[in-house]
């Protein structure tokens, strides 16, 4: 049960939102701005950087939707692509460069000052650019204030895969702030 009233059939990061719409609108200008960039990183690997950093947050809604998002991308039918990375990205079929990226995620996640030159240098090594690191920091950074976000007001989830699927679909279409944002789940 989420700890301030929400509007029942509105999970997730959603409900905060309908509850704020003053603070809805940066914040999806932000997820756009993050999430649907035409530069460096594909969209597909800025949603896997924010399911990947929601795995290591433990937060259920958001790395359920932005996987869902990421699998669209990747042509993951099954998801197994995206729960692969999830749990283990070092061994799964990503590029050396989105490997490295991830450990950079990973750190972030931890906190800013866990990441290292070391993992600057591999990044680098493995092709990523100057851009790719600063919006994959900014990325990881981001998604834990989304998740902390989330999570600190206890928010409801559907455990129905259907559901994000669908999402999903409207995410890649429209964005995070595309129309009807709010309709409620089933």
């Amino acid at each position: 049960m989420p700890h301030i009233k929400l509007e029942d059939g509105v999970p997730g990061i959603l409900g905060p939102m309908k509850f704020s719409p003053k603070t809805a609108e940066p914040l999806n200008a932000l997820a756009n701005a993050l999430l649907l960039a035409d530069e460096g990183l594909s969209r597909g690997e800025r949603e896997l950087i924010g399911a990947y950093v929601s795995s290591q947050n433990d937060c259920f809604f958001c790395q359920t939707i932005h996987g869902a998002v990421a699998s669209a991308y990747y042509d993951d039918e099954d998801w197994s692509f995206m729960q692969s990375v999830k749990t283990n990205y070092r061994e799964s079929t990503l590029s050396d460069k989105m490997k490295a990226l991830l450990t950079i995620a990973g750190s972030v996640q931890k906190g800013g000052k866990y990441v290292t030159e070391a993992q600057i240098l591999a990044a680098k090594e493995a092709g990523a650019d100057d851009r790719d690191i600063h919006d994959t920091v900014l990325i990881a950074a981001a998604f834990c204030m989304f998740n902390r976000y989330v999570d600190g007001l206890a928010t409801t989830a559907p455990t129905n895969p259907a559901i994000y699927r669908s999402r999903a679909e409207n995410i890649v279409k429209k964005g995070y702030s595309g129309d009807s944002p709010y309709e409620p789940y089933e």
